[in-house]
């Protein structure tokens, strides 16, 4: 209860709950209320955030909070006042429940969250929980808990390795650099069309489009799908992208113009005076022609880059080397073609890492969007050493073998030619692994935690 403690001051002995799960898009005119009140405040925060600020300020000296909350606070970009508010607490305990369903028919991926009114402590105690197959949580915990350094979180995004590797990469800045920093940002999402069936054709399309107009050539881009994109394989696809970008003059593409003019009540906005999505297309700036999205980054695509799906179950990026294809916003391009990189990309260590630092999917799903992508820690060689300019040659000389093998595997024409070709693929993969985790400087303990984690 609120009694008062042996100095008389007020607040609980404790605060336990869940708490309403409601998205920010609903909190409209609250929002001004809780930037005035709340440290927590993020606009894209959901209502739960304020409700562990709240709860937290109720408790007396002493006095303990726990919660059964949503676990994106953790990994969310929202979530970074509130990680940050966070160190300043004792947080006892941390219960992560994956993606498992807690709750039957509804999909929230909660953890618990046990946090008392005393300083910070140096370590958390952390449970991760793979398993609903147990009679009793505590003695779960009891069996299966770890303690963390306090110093392993930051305001980035907070990781519950199991084992410590990961934070020990993540966080050792001497050694490895942030993929965003050593790509300078340049990770981009694919096109947002507004209307697939008026923008993606095939190459019958294409061919017709083409031979009316040579000239339309220039705007018709290869396009690859999300499923399109398969780990060291040669870009293939398909499918074509009509890549009228803003501010284009559709008359100088008469067959293109021609074309588009059957899709044009769909293309179509609103009246004046409607304010919502039209077909997914805000009214206002865009020609009817013109694809929705205003990327202001197009020609990005025509250089040389790796490309990733953004759901995948593991580490799944492809080379084009020549510059040639644009993908759907389902995906992400990074403009680089180093195959250094490309073989660090794939590699188990990275899978491992990027679990840690992302949010899972039902099915084990890994969700590659930039705001985890730049966090990765990616080794860097030194050249002037003689030893780490052999490990980049030796990376790069099996991701060549790598990218050739698959290029012969999409060629093969019997069972035992793809067979002996996916034996060789994967003794390529395993000594790319094993560069990696030499780069790395992991143990073999940690290797075999990486190896069993897959």
């Amino acid at each position: 209860g609120a009694g008062r403690g042996a100095r008389g001051e007020g607040g609980f002995d404790a605060v336990i709950g869940n708490p309403p799960y409601v998205r920010q898009e609903t909190l409209g005119e609250q929002k001004q209320y809780f930037q005035r009140h709340y440290q927590t405040y993020h606009g894209m925060a959901d209502l739960y955030t304020y409700f562990i600020e709240k709860g937290i300020s109720l408790l007396r000296n002493g006095g303990r909070f726990g919660y059964i909350v949503a676990n994106k606070w953790m990994r969310a970009n929202y979530g970074e006042p509130l990680r940050d508010w966070l160190l300043k607490q004792r947080v006892e305990e941390i219960t992560d429940f994956g993606d498992l369903p807690v709750f039957v028919g509804a999909t929230t991926y909660p953890c618990i969250l046990i946090i008392s009114k005393n300083p910070p402590a140096e370590e958390i105690q952390v449970t991760n929980v793979d398993t609903l197959g147990f009679t009793n949580l505590l003695d779960y915990q009891s069996q299966n808990h770890r303690f963390q350094k306090h110093s392993s979180f930051g305001k980035d995004s907070w990781s519950l390795s199991k084992d410590n590797i990961s934070i020990g990469l993540i966080y050792d800045q001497t050694r490895f650099s942030k993929l965003g920093k050593l790509l300078e940002g340049k990770i981009f999402r694919g096109v947002l069309t507004g209307l697939n069936d008026a923008f993606i054709i095939d190459p019958k399309i294409r061919g017709e489009l083409i031979a009316e107009d040579p000239n339309c050539e220039e705007l018709i881009k290869p396009f690859l799908m999300g499923r399109d994109i398969k780990r060291y394989q040669n870009p293939q696809t398909e499918r074509y992208l009509i890549f009228t970008r803003r501010g284009i003059d559709i008359n100088k593409y008469p067959s293109v113009l021609k074309y588009l003019t059957k899709f044009k009540t769909r293309l179509s906005p609103r009246p004046k005076g409607f304010s919502g999505i039209w077909n997914g297309r805000k009214p206002g700036p865009y020609k009817w022609y013109e694809i929705q999205d205003s990327i202001d980054y197009f020609r990005e695509f025509n250089k040389p880059k790796l490309i990733l799906p953004d759901i995948s179950l593991r580490g799944n990026f492809q080379l084009d080397s020549k510059g040639e294809f644009f993908c759907v916003n389902t995906a992400y391009i990074m403009v680089t073609d180093e195959k250094y990189l490309l073989g660090i990309l794939n590699s188990k260590l990275i899978t491992f890492i990027y679990k840690d630092i992302s949010s899972s999917y039902r099915g084990g799903y890994l969700r590659f969007i930039y705001q985890y992508l730049v966090q990765l820690p990616i080794r860097t060689i030194d050249f002037n050493d003689p030893a780490d300019v052999k490990r980049h040659e030796r990376m790069v000389a099996l991701v060549e073998s790598m990218l050739a093998l698959h290029k012969q595997l999409a060629a093969a024409h019997t069972p035992q030619e793809t067979e002996m070709l996916q034996r060789q693929i994967a003794s390529t993969d395993r000594q790319i692994d094993a560069l990696v985790y030499e780069l790395y400087g992991l143990t073999e303990e940690e290797i075999r935690i990486v190896e069993g984690g897959e």
